[in-house]
């Protein structure tokens, strides 16, 4: 079967940032200028502009929290995203022991080339201070909230469509399979997302550090990242379209020892590939592809990334399964093997991230699908990137309708039993048109053979283009077609 009909949508999201971002708020290009001798008169104004700000300083301690909290907004509000290199300036001082990220970040969502499940291994892990942090630093603790490292941040994100698909009377989901954008017509409040979170300091080699981060996601959103036992009542017995989830759970340690350092994360964590990401700022366009929006999302267990080299990085891990609870009876609950390898060139243009993704039987469950997955990432230039993503699933003894054993699938039920298998492949290319903006257009094809993720036994194909702008430091606005 064929589904012969199109739907055209157009979609503006707007991300407004609370906290931090992502770890690479501060551009990888930052420069200072060439150090020079300083006359006598420009000593003295350095010395009163000193003396100044320690005062400045000293009055910030002792006003409230919440009138912080209101000035750093409206600083960061007027702080521009990026700030580009002063002319004929030197590198900054780094311990990034590593080559330099390959990308500005902002106006990217990431700095450094994709790998899921683990901080990047030889960078320090250091967040610029968003409001809320800032509010916090400037306060009478603020010294102590620096040496702890632990930060809060997070955001909103909101978007509307319109779109030539319709409700009916049997489902208001009238963009599906476009999952992220599922209903037409319309507002949506996609999430509000908190992060407690702390990052390791991974550019040293003298002690074994730690981290962690908890989340908490309300929106939209969640019914596209809870696990089966994990909070799934909302959705597969309510059918709530808006609702509650923590996508990551999870800490780490790292072990500077082995190699040239190894991540272990424990607990619940994102599905380590997919050039997209699920949480707003980290993703490269607001809307997601059918690739992401049909393959394995969460996972709980123990997933180790040990650096050979700078060129060569390995993670393996052992999990309960795919998007299910370790608590939860269910046929794809049972030990699941993660293997994934990345290269990247000495040169810094290009990056390949292959592996598989779920091993185990492939015994039909809620959501067991075995993945081979792979990803390749080329640079141009500064100015154009390019990444290529692919993915084969399968599973064993598919059955065509609800069983006791798997009640709810987490999309849809194939047409006939049996083999359930599907393929798909997706292309991101990024055109950076501004200093704080970048231009997007995403082709991509999957192939649903037996209906497993979609219900329908069919083709399709998805093309989207679309810009990400950032007027300031904590506002994203992605309009897109």
């Amino acid at each position: 079967m064929k589904i012969k009909d199109r739907c055209l949508l157009v979609t503006l999201t707007v991300v407004f940032t609370l906290g931090s971002a992502h770890a690479q708020d501060a551009p990888s290009s930052a420069r200072r200028r060439k150090p020079r001798f300083e006359s006598k008169a420009e000593s003295k104004a350095k010395a009163k502009e000193e003396e100044a700000r320690a005062q400045a300083i000293a009055h910030k301690m002792h006003e409230p929290f919440w009138k912080r909290l209101d000035e750093a907004m409206l600083e960061q509000l007027g702080t521009p995203a990026y700030a580009p290199p002063a002319p004929g300036a030197t590198p900054a001082p780094t311990t990034r022991r590593i080559p330099p990220a390959p990308f500005d970040s902002p106006p990217y969502p990431n700095g450094d080339w994709q790998i899921g499940g683990s901080t990047i291994i030889g960078d320090p892990g250091e967040l610029a201070p968003y409001p809320l942090m800032q509010a916090l630093y400037e306060g009478p603790n603020g010294d102590a909230w620096k040496r702890s490292k632990i930060q809060f941040y997070g955001w909103i994100n909101f978007s509307g469509n319109i779109s030539t698909s319709h409700t009916s009377k049997q489902s208001e989901n009238g963009n599906f399979p476009l999952i992220y954008d599922l209903r037409p017509n319309r507002m949506e409040l996609n999430q509000i997302v908190l992060y407690i979170e702390r990052l390791p300091d991974e550019a040293q080699t003298d002690h074994i550090d730690w981290g962690f981060r908890v989340s908490f996601l309300y929106g939209l959103d969640y019914r596209f990242t809870f696990s089966r036992g994990w909070f799934s009542d909302q959705l597969l017995k309510h059918n709530s379209y808006y609702g509650f989830d923590t996508p990551m759970v999870y800490l780490d340690l790292y072990i500077p020892y082995i190699f040239q350092g190894m991540n272990i994360r424990i607990g619940r964590i994102i599905s380590e590939p997919d050039i997209e990401a699920q949480l707003a700022p980290n993703n490269l366009m607001a809307s997601h592809s059918l690739l992401y929006g049909f393959d394995p999302y969460c996972q709980e267990g123990i997933f180790t990334t040990t650096k050979i080299s700078n060129q060569w990085t390995i993670q393996a891990g052992i999990s309960d399964g795919t998007d299910v609870a370790i608590w939860q009876e269910d046929p794809g609950r049972q030990p699941t093997g993660t293997v994934m390898v990345q290269w990247t060139a000495p040169n810094q243009m290009d990056s390949v991230y292959v592996g598989d993704n779920v091993i185990n039987n492939g015994e039909w469950g809620y959501n067991n699908m075995q993945q081979l997955v792979g990803t390749w990432t080329h640079k141009f230039n500064d100015k154009i990137y390019t990444a290529t993503e692919a993915w084969y699933m399968w599973e064993h003894d598919a059955i065509s309708h609800p069983t006791k054993e798997v009640p709810f699938q987490s999309s849809s039920f194939p047409v006939r039993d049996g083999y359930a298998s599907e393929w798909a492949v997706v292309n991101y290319t990024m055109f950076r048109i501004a200093r704080n903006a970048f231009f997007t257009v995403r082709n991509e094809y999957m192939n649903d053979r037996v209906g497993a993720r979609t219900g329908f036994a069919t083709q399709y194909s998805e093309h989207a283009m679309g810009i990400t702008w950032w007027p300031d430091k904590l506002i994203t606005i992605r309009p897109e077609v």
